[in-house]
């Protein structure tokens, strides 16, 4: 996302002029980041709004971003919006903004802008086919008020990263007119036989977000209550939404369709230890390396072309990588001499640091560390092997291409594996998993 850098006074003043932005100007702090709250109604009106403008502007003032709050659509004009780094649907309903105005948050969205839903978001401008695309879906009905199961399914994105792998909370749970699964990456999503009333065939997300048309989108279809403003994990849930639609945190949002675990948090079948140290697995689902120099790998088959994910996170200036391409062997070292390593360490040469092909080829440094979140928080790998080329995005940033040229390494078929480096180094993985690509001709 763009970096603002405004001057406050100025801000301040343009927002007086303008008359559209609710509470005293002098209130809002001098912070780069500035976010709208925008909760104009046109239909059915949530009793909640109010505390969920009061939670965002705290959300602000703990996420070092400034909130303004208005239920004025004049504050939809192109000169405006450039102020924000992000726009806040909250419970919105019905026909909100005008042609106009609709033209202005569009140009907004496309030179960068970012855009959050929050609940009845998506029971706002049918008739606007942008905007649809933008949240990702349309609201169809609901049941009424009642505890569900909220299922997990990434845990690496902000949002949702300090869950665990079930979420049990009492909302107004919507039912959607489409899935957005095709068009957008899926956080969370209802488990329907948890409660009474879902339509959605055992397939309900709840919660998404997007890169669409140059800006940035989240969506949650929770918030209908007062209550959900208060409790930690939705506002953690909201934060975490808020801070990657405004650049602050880094997470890849492009749909992800047809994975299945290769390590799903509760099994480690199929794996094996390689060589000295282990990794400790803990009761919400992440490996933590401990000793070495091993590895642990997936043993129970070979791949040839795939897509690999995993999340991974480091404590500190931490070492370790994931190895691809390596034949079968409980010495380490031979993945080491016979594959190639996509290296988890920020602090070493290019060659050998976070998303270089270890050794072999530097990342894209530039896009490598625009994309990279620190130590304490949540990455995402993607690593794709089709014939010898490899590629690896880095929280859904490709930041290397390497193509294999010698034979003794071919990536054609070969094993997998995760590093336990050493002693003094504490990574860990979550949410491993791999689709299968069509071969590529020899």
């Amino acid at each position: 996302m763009r970096s603002t850098g405004r001057v406050t006074t100025a801000v301040l003043g343009a927002a007086l002029l303008l008359g559209c932005v609710a509470g005293p100007a002098s209130s809002q702090p001098a912070q780069d980041k500035r976010v709208l709250v925008f909760s104009k109604t046109a239909g059915f009106r949530h009793d909640s709004i109010p505390e969920g403008i009061a939670a965002v502007r705290e959300l602000g003032a703990d996420g070092g971003f400034a909130v303004d709050a208005t239920e004025n659509a004049g504050a939809f004009t192109a000169k405006n919006l450039r102020r924000y780094d992000a726009v806040v649907f909250l419970s919105t309903t019905g026909d909100v903004l005008d042609k106009a105005q609709q033209r202005a948050f569009e140009g907004y969205i496309r030179q960068g802008g970012g855009y959050v839903g929050v609940h009845a978001a998506a029971d706002t401008e049918y008739d606007w086919a942008f905007y649809g695309g933008l949240a990702g879906a349309y609201f169809q009905s609901h049941p009424a008020i009642q505890p569900a199961t909220v299922d997990v399914e990434d845990r690496a994105h902000p949002a949702t990263s300090d869950l665990a792998r079930t979420w049990e909370r009492t909302d107004e749970w919507y039912n959607y007119r489409s899935n957005p699964r095709e068009r957008a990456h899926v956080l969370a999503s209802l488990d329907e036989s948890s409660y009474t009333g879902g339509t959605m065939n055992g397939d309900h997300p709840i919660a998404w977000c997007q890169d669409y048309q140059g800006g940035r989108a989240f969506y949650t279809g929770a918030g209908h209550t007062k209550e959900s403003y208060a409790e930690p994990a939705f506002r953690q849930h909201l934060l975490g939404g808020i801070s990657w639609v405004i650049g602050d945190a880094q997470a890849d949002c492009r749909p992800e369709n047809g994975y299945r675990p290769l390590f799903d948090g509760t099994s480690l079948d199929g794996w094996r230890q390689a060589g000295p140290g282990s990794f400790t697995l803990s009761e919400d689902g992440t490996l933590t390396s401990t000793g070495g120099m091993g590895m642990l790998w997936y043993a129970d088959r070979s791949f040839g072309a795939y897509s690999l994910k995993l999340d991974w996170k480091m404590d500190g200036d931490d070492n370790s990588g994931v190895f691809v391409g390596f034949p079968p062997s409980d010495d380490p070292w031979s993945a080491v001499n016979n594959g190639y390593e996509i290296q988890i360490d920020a602090t070493d040469a290019p060659e050998k640091t976070t998303g270089s092909v270890y050794g072999f080829q530097s990342a894209d440094l530039a896009k490598r560390d625009r994309a990279l979140n620190p130590p304490g928080e949540w990455n995402t790998y993607e690593i794709r092997v089709e014939g010898e080329r490899l590629r690896i995005w880095l929280n859904g940033v490709k930041i290397n291409d390497f193509t294999n040229t010698d034979p003794a390494r071919s990536l054609r078929d070969g094993h997998v594996g995760i590093q336990n480096h050493g002693a003094d180094d504490q990574v860990s993985f979550r949410d491993i998993r791999i689709k299968e690509l069509p071969a590529k001709g020899r």
